[in-house]
């Protein structure tokens, strides 16, 4: 198995886990984020460290996944190659602030257990305050970064045909459709746990899925890919 080959199994494999991870944790978040009165209630506490620990996952794959594809991008477009390893650091940065967000929740509950009246009142506060600090990294990460992300990476596959076109032009839709949804919510027009935002996120899911078993099953189009330099070379 070449190098390049390689490259793409692992990058296939990487984006496969993190749409299996953020799914996951974004179910095993539900408790924390969905029930204002967690903080002072019994808790879920293992689920949401499963949650939690999905999250890091989440975070682990995606920076991966710019790591595994920089050396074969960079032979196509060096500066939008750092630019994706960048993005994709970012976007799991943002993740993992998230992540401590809610874990943060958890802590309060704990060494509170039993707090009543005032006390009580004032945790659900700072746990609201906590919680909509998560669902803002959530829009800001794997909503308006990933799709700035995507459709550089779209971008660098159409141009440079490593995959199919037909392949990289769900990618320019997804990435384009994530952002204008993540603007829509942003600005009040429908919440992002919606579905209206299902619908908007659908593309690129199926651009990470449907790029993920491409890699898996046939790699790169790197024969494609040389064509069209030497197309590029010679006009």
């Amino acid at each position: 198995m070449s190098s390049t080959r390689r490259i793409a199994v692992v990058a296939g494999v990487l984006f496969l886990v993190t749409e299996v991870a953020a799914i996951g944790g974004l179910a095993l978040y539900r408790p924390v984020l969905h029930d204002a009165a967690y903080i002072v209630g019994p808790g879920a506490d293992p689920r949401a460290f499963l949650g939690a620990l999905c999250e890091f996952v989440l975070a682990l794959a995606v920076a991966g996944t710019g790591a595994a594809l920089y050396p074969v991008l960079r032979k196509r477009n060096e500066g939008a190659a750092v630019g994706y390893v960048c993005g994709r650091l970012l976007e799991a940065a943002v993740i993992v602030v998230g992540i401590i967000s809610v874990l943060s929740v958890v802590t309060l509950r704990k060494q509170a257990e039993g707090a009543a009246g005032a006390d009580g009142t004032s945790l659900i506060t700072v746990g609201k305050a906590l919680v909509a600090f998560h669902d803002w990294t959530f829009l800001f990460g794997p909503n308006f970064v990933l799709g700035a992300n995507t459709l550089v990476l779209a971008a660098l596959m159409y141009t440079s045909r490593l995959v199919p076109r037909s392949l990289a032009v769900l990618g320019l839709v997804g990435g384009a459709m994530i952002c204008a949804s993540a603007t829509a919510v942003l600005f009040g027009v429908y919440e992002q746990v919606s579905v209206a935002g299902s619908l908007a996120a659908l593309p690129v899911f199926a651009w990470e899925v449907t790029l993920a078993v491409r890699l898996l099953a046939k790699g790169f189009d790197e024969g494609a890919g040389a064509r069209a330099d030497a197309d590029a070379c010679a006009g």
